[in-house]
């Protein structure tokens, strides 16, 4: 066990914990640090996680294989923004719903003409190979 405590500054913040593990060549690979994550070989903040896309922001601790990585913060640093839900759509007017409660009897008339051709026991459509 090595014990010292690496400095990594930063430039983005959050990156995933795979992404970071890439660039600090702790792993071949994208797929390998994922691989090594989910094997439970790294610990964040002093706990084994095994999220591979864990968000890891500065003051951020990263243990791997015996070395401690403490995240910092570089001067020229840029925080992404965080993706948020889309608002949800305002209900749609309501006179518009008339039209479609007109539209519905076709509509049942169509349905029925289509189950025509189906089974009345397993209500399966007949297939041909033909």
């Amino acid at each position: 066990m090595h014990d010292d405590i690496i400095e990594v500054e930063l430039e983005e913040e959050p990156i995933e914990l795979c992404k970071l593990l890439k660039v600090l060549d702790l792993a071949e690979g994208g797929g390998h640090a994922k691989l090594l994550i989910a094997d439970g070989y790294v610990g964040v903040n002093g706990e084994l996680c095994t999220q591979k896309r864990k968000k890891i922001y500065t003051g951020d601790t990263v243990h791997f294989d015996g070395d401690t990585f403490l995240m910092s913060a570089a001067q020229n640093m840029v925080q992404r923004e965080q993706h948020k839900a889309p608002a949800p759509k305002a209900p749609k007017a309501k006179q518009a719903a008339p039209a479609k409660q007109a539209a519905k009897p076709a509509a049942a008339e169509k349905a029925k003409k289509k189950t025509s051709n189906r089974d009345e026991n397993t209500g399966r459509k007949p297939i041909s190979f033909g």
